[in-house]
């Protein structure tokens, strides 16, 4: 494996249209997990707790975040992180959502 990678966003998303899936991870590496998650406004998130920290960037969309029962809105160029075992979904999807979703430790197997 490189040292290094270089992605471009407009082909990781091009590489998710028509998938039903909502993540797609396109790196992981022993300490890192990177992926795509999406959603359509009106969704319902299902995710649960992880078992890593994670930091999500916002690059498109509104909703609102709700962390361990405290809620707040996130939108294009939010950055959030989320502690490892924390409850946590995006709610109130007001425009379909597409985040960057860093896990540190590899993510979830």
């Amino acid at each position: 494996m490189s040292d290094h990678r270089v992605f471009e966003l407009r082909k990781l998303l091009e590489e998710m249209q028509g998938s039903p899936a909502p993540y797609s991870e396109f790196l992981r590496v022993p300490n890192l997990s990177c992926g795509i998650y999406r959603l359509p406004a009106g969704a319902k998130d299902l995710q649960g707790p992880h078992d890593e920290d994670e930091v999500y960037f916002v690059v498109e969309g509104r909703a609102r975040v709700r962390v361990e029962g405290e809620e707040r809105p996130v939108e294009r160029g939010s950055i959030l992180y989320v502690a490892a075992t924390s409850e946590h979904s995006f709610i109130e999807i007001e425009e379909d959502i597409t985040l960057l979703v860093f896990f540190a430790s590899g993510g979830p197997g």
